[in-house]
């Protein structure tokens, strides 16, 4: 008589790839399931801030240094489209789950805090990263999109997307209703975007906000992706490359120990 199979149990390694892969796909999914919402709409808005600001000028070609203000403005929209939806894809995500009650779906299988921080942010990286191709794409039909210098493009843009996705995690876990994610969007990162020289060069500012806007982590990514495109900058490359790069890893543990612990996570 045969004896009956039983499932063995799967062996789970130093790192569980099914796991990881399963939740990172199961992020971009989500997001790309209401592409008009994710997708569409951001770039919409963009162009909406391009055309402001071009009919403002009513024709009038004024110059940034010797580059058009409308060719200065274009990777400033870019990135702030690629910060603002890598923050909201992590940061909805999480407090959706929360919300719903759901979120013990995530936390249950094998799968370590490490894991976890991981998936959320290359959800938020690859929505910020495909919502700024898109917009680059459109920008392009009404204004020269030029590449200078592709490497700081390509850094500026996920660094810029992990640390607005890590601090959607971070905001996601920490606040217990939309009016609390609402509060992190009005009160820090729409400020830092807009005082971050993403509309304006901060060299035209009087010296005290000039240090001030030196102060603002934005600054860093909004200067070295626009010196990707047109190969102009406002600070020092290198001090922003290591600014970005601190701050990545300091929201990353932060993160990753909030998970670790279950903050706000496990009732």
């Amino acid at each position: 008589m045969t004896q009956p199979s039983f499932p063995m149990p799967r062996h789970v390694g130093a790192v569980n790839w099914i796991g990881l892969s399963t939740l990172i796909a199961k992020e971009i999914r989500r997001f790309l399931k209401v592409w008009v919402q994710t997708i569409a709409a951001p770039v919409v808005t963009t162009l909406l801030f391009y055309s402001v600001f071009a009919l403002a000028l009513g024709g009038v070609v004024r110059m940034v240094g010797d580059v058009p203000f409308l060719t200065f403005l274009a990777p400033g929209l870019i990135m702030m489209a690629i910060a603002q939806n890598a923050f909201a894809n992590s940061s909805s995500s999480v407090l959706v789950s929360k919300v719903q009650g759901n979120i013990v779906d995530v936390l249950m299988p094998p799968i370590s805090a490490l894991e976890l921080t991981a998936a959320y942010v290359v959800g938020g990286v690859v929505r910020g990263a495909l919502v700024g191709l898109v917009t680059a794409l459109t920008i392009s039909l009404f204004v020269p999109v030029t590449v200078a210098h592709p490497f700081y493009i390509l850094f500026h843009g996920i660094a810029a997307a992990m640390l607005l996705s890590l601090l959607g995690l971070i905001g996601g876990i920490w606040a217990d209703k939309f009016d609390h994610m609402a509060a992190v969007t009005n009160f820090i990162v729409t400020p830092l975007s807009f005082l971050s020289g993403t509309f304006y060069s901060v060299d035209s500012l009087p010296p005290t906000f000039h240090f001030i806007a030196h102060l603002n982590p934005f600054f860093y990514f909004i200067d070295g992706f626009r010196y990707g495109f047109i190969g102009r900058t406002d600070g020092t490359l290198g001090t922003g490359i290591l600014v970005m790069l601190g701050i990545n890893l300091v929201l990353g543990f932060v993160a990753w120990s909030m998970i670790k612990r279950g903050y706000k996570l496990k009732a």
